[in-house]
């Protein structure tokens, strides 16, 4: 027997008919997808463009490695939503959205694969650096498996939705902002279909999902403006060079990780902090997917994160994949099910068959880039809406880490694009111009974590829980003084001073909670 109750939900007694597609999981699918393939596209560039990898080795080796990576988490989430369904007789159950982790892609290829190359001329041996890093990843988070649901059971989720509002905002939201304001021809009528669509719940004509809709028209509409020479955003050229990479490339599991890992000592200082930031940021996806009404097991969705990291490094992935920010989004369009695994099955035909460049070069990138930004302002939204009212100060602090690290990008792509550094041009001139950039640096280090532990203090201090607030207080004087947050290595005594003004406001909550409990309130 079916009913429905005040939130919509379709129940039938404890046994929801689970359906593993239904309408909504058309918006779920184009919007996870175009979100995953613009990744996919990133990624690619990198290894051509700044790596220099040979084209049969990006092709032939990394996005087969990535088409099978990828659906394992995928096919995984999708299979635990249904479990949930089944469970809890539920049918608006949304599964984890999973693709290849943004801040890894940049860090492995700037971080770990450029200086081998530019050291070495050797982009193979650059690419074996990768593997490794990845490999590396894979075990840590693994090893998060262990305590991560603890941390989660005693931390705010202020704490942990105000850091991943902070990802969101500034590593998600802002440039595909920036760079929709550069086109607002396009932008703007893809947005405007998104957020009417999304935001409003407005049904559109016959039905059609607001993402496809939304990248439909852009398509139109910059290829129009191509052929009538009003814009070059897209070019028959680049369309018919793109055919060149189409074919079938099946993964091939080589040695080259275990080449790799012959010299894994230097791989540890950015992988350890890197694994960290991993499962925090799946802790925190997992308690924004309970806010929004599905409760996953933790320890599940980092073996799925852990598994694709360490499967995809030894087929030839150097990108690890980790459970995406977004479930909410994704739930709010009508996902379920379905979405995310016919996104893990076309993201694997995507990377098989060679069609990433041909997606880049039909799709207007403007086209996608709504949908980018509005699963950012859906996360950024959610840190003060599924939160206790009065917690909102600690999720704004708790944001704040990330705003730094973003800036301190911001400032460095600058200096470089200007042949020089923060290093060359000298703190003193930096703070001359009104730039802190010492301080914005300490601070966005280590972001996501940092901004887990500042949101966790200020919220405990909101509900004088003094003595938990000194117990994350003390944590971050441990984490800053081997550099795991406000630092940018791993060492010891990284950030001395630092680890004792965590240390000192310890010492004050502590004296707080007593003179509160002498009082007798509390």
């Amino acid at each position: 027997m079916r009913h429905n109750d005040d939130k919509g939900k379709t129940m039938t007694n404890g046994n929801a008919q689970v359906r593993w597609w239904v309408p909504g999981d058309w918006n779920g699918f184009f919007g996870l997808f175009t979100n995953v393939v613009l990744n996919v596209i990133v990624l690619t560039g990198l290894c051509l463009g700044v790596v220099n990898l040979p084209p049969d080795t990006v092709f032939g080796r990394i996005l087969p490695a990535l088409g099978i990576a990828l659906p394992i988490g995928n096919l995984f989430y999708a299979y635990l939503a249904w479990q949930l369904a089944k469970k809890e007789g539920r049918s608006d159950v949304a599964a984890m959205p999973y693709g290849p982790s943004v801040p890894h892609m940049f860090i492995v290829v700037f971080v770990i694969m450029l200086p081998v190359y530019l050291k070495t001329k050797n982009p193979v041996l650059a690419w074996e650096a990768g593997l490794a890093w990845a490999f590396i990843i894979g075990v840590i988070i693994l090893l998060g498996i262990l305590f991560g649901p603890w941390i989660r059971a005693h931390t705010p989720r202020a704490a942990m939705l105000g850091t991943l509002a902070g990802i969101s905002i500034a590593f998600i939201s802002l440039r595909p902002a920036f760079q929709m304001w550069e086109v607002p021809w396009i932008a703007f009528i893809s947005l405007a279909i998104v957020l009417i669509s999304w935001t409003a719940n407005v049904r559109l004509p016959w039905g059609l999902p607001g993402g496809l809709v939304a990248v439909i028209i852009g398509i139109v509409v910059g290829w129009l403006a191509y052929f009538f020479g009003w814009s070059d955003v897209v070019k028959a050229g680049a369309v018919s060079a793109s055919l060149g990479q189409f074919g079938v490339h099946l993964p091939i599991p080589g040695g080259e990780v275990w080449r790799g890992l012959a010299d894994f000592a230097p791989l540890l200082v950015t992988a350890i902090p890197l694994g960290i930031y991993n499962f925090t940021e799946a802790m925190n996806n997992v308690e924004s997917a309970a806010a929004a009404g599905d409760s996953y097991d933790l320890r599940k969705i980092l073996a799925a994160d852990g598994i694709g990291a360490i499967v995809g490094s030894i087929l030839g992935s150097p990108f690890p994949p980790a459970v995406y920010i977004g479930h909410p989004g994704w739930k709010a369009v009508g996902g379920r099910i379905g979405y995310s695994l016919a996104t893990g099955v076309v993201i694997a035909l995507v990377c098989f068959l060679g069609l990433t460049a041909l997606l880049l070069a039909v799709v207007p990138l403007v086209a996608i880039l709504p949908i980018l930004l509005y699963i950012g302002l859906v996360i950024g939204a959610q840190a003060f809406q599924a939160s206790p009212k009065e917690h909102a100060p600690a999720a704004v602090l708790a944001i704040i880490p990330n705003v730094a690290a973003w800036g301190q990008l911001q400032v460095d792509s600058a200096l470089n694009a200007a042949g020089t550094s923060a290093a060359q041009v000298g703190a003193a001139k930096l703070a001359g111009s009104g730039l802190v950039y010492h301080g914005m640096a300490l601070l966005g280090g280590g972001a996501v974590l940092a901004g887990l532990v500042l949101g966790a203090m200020a919220a405990f201090i909101i509900d004088r829980k003094f003595t938990q607030a000194a117990m994350y207080a003390f944590a971050g004087a441990v984490l800053s003084f081997f550099g795991f947050i406000h630092g940018s290595q791993l060492g010891f005594g990284v950030s001395p001073l630092i680890a004792l003004g965590y240390a000192l406001f310890g010492v004050i909550c502590l004296v707080s909670g007593m003179q509160h409990r002498a009082q007798g309130t509390g």
